[in-house]
């Protein structure tokens, strides 16, 4: 299949990539590589560097490679940085998907699969999560995620463009191969940021929050290996193109750990102390985010292979030690 992916030069754009490749798909990839990294991207794909606010580019790069699906994932994504800038993340996110959606229209593709988030559900108490849980987002970047869902719900009912949004939780991980991997400017993700005290990029993990009604009284994540989210897309995709029916599916493990025990599993995979201090709590931090993938795994057929933590955090520790300072271009 002839497939075009955008923001195929992030950190889980990249892996989508090259998994296609290896199952045998043609993959054309979009980056304005304002986030992403061209290092990233595998030789094999037909890569673009462009912006999908530029309707006449992707219209000629949709005709000129013969695209039959599209997997978006061009997005800006840091919490933080949404709720001090939240006009530019719906422009960003928002009407990009709107140019994107434009796009596909004009030229008839009619099938994407969408990388949404858990933050469309926002602060939830009742555990695990599933997809009949109401969607309240606390911050601009799950609402402008919640506002590209319902563009692309509307867009289906007056264009039939099928789509299939995937609500990740935590990705982690990288490729088994440790070639590409997890590299964000600035750095924000828990298992990056841990890996760099044993790396001897930082003095310590700050641990924020002890005093959270938890097992630990630190935070509860759910954490997915991203070889394993990105066999959901691959699936997702297949089943749209099988059934021609638009859903959104939950991904995650269905189970947590804490910052604490993330920490401590680190310590084991790099036989290092990595030292961790406690800090006050982050304003909008839940104290437990837990997914459940019922739905996923009944409707897609989907499983997951990497099920142990260690192992999850060892595949990540294996990029980092390869790629101590990330991608350089």
């Amino acid at each position: 299949m002839n497939i075009l992916v955008t923001g195929g030069a992030g950190y889980i754009g990249s892996h989508c990539v090259k998994m296609l490749l290896n199952e045998g798909h043609e993959v054309t990839v979009i980056d304005n590589l304002s986030t992403g990294y061209k290092q990233a991207v595998d030789v094999r794909a037909n890569f673009y560097n462009e912006d999908i606010m530029n309707s006449e580019s992707v219209i000629d790069i949709l005709q000129s490679n013969n695209i039959e699906s599209v997997i978006h994932f061009a997005a800006f994504s840091l919490v933080g940085e949404s709720m001090k800038e939240p006009l530019k993340y719906y422009y960003n996110n928002v009407y990009g998907t709107q140019k994107l959606l434009e796009a596909l229209i004009s030229v008839g593709v009619k099938n994407i699969i969408f990388s949404s988030t858990a933050a469309v559900y926002g602060e939830q108490t009742v555990m695990p999560i599933t997809e009949d849980t109401l969607e309240t987002p606390t911050n601009t970047y799950g609402e402008t995620k919640l506002a590209m869902e319902k563009m692309m719900k509307w867009a289906d009912k007056a264009h039939g463009i099928k789509y299939i949004a995937l609500r990740y939780f935590n990705v982690a991980g990288a490729f088994h191969t440790g070639e590409i991997g997890e590299a964000h400017n600035p750095e924000t993700h828990l298992i990056p940021l841990i890996l760099q005290v044993p790396n001897n990029q930082r003095e310590h993990i700050n641990i924020f929050g002890t005093d959270y009604e938890t097992r630990d009284g630190t935070c509860v994540r759910d954490y997915i290996h991203i070889e394993d989210l990105i066999n959901a897309h691959i699936l997702a995709m297949n089943h749209l193109k099988e059934t021609n029916i638009s859903d959104y599916f939950n991904l995650g493990s269905g189970e947590g750990y804490s910052v604490l025990e993330m920490i401590q599993a680190a310590r084991k995979v790099t036989n290092h102390p990595i030292k961790a201090i406690e800090s006050e709590r982050r304003s909008g931090d839940p104290a437990e985010l837990i997914a459940s993938s019922e739905k996923a795994q009944r409707i897609l057929k989907w499983k997951r292979v990497h099920t142990n933590i260690e192992d999850i955090i060892s595949s990540a520790w294996r990029y980092h030690n390869i790629n101590k300072e990330g991608y350089n271009d």
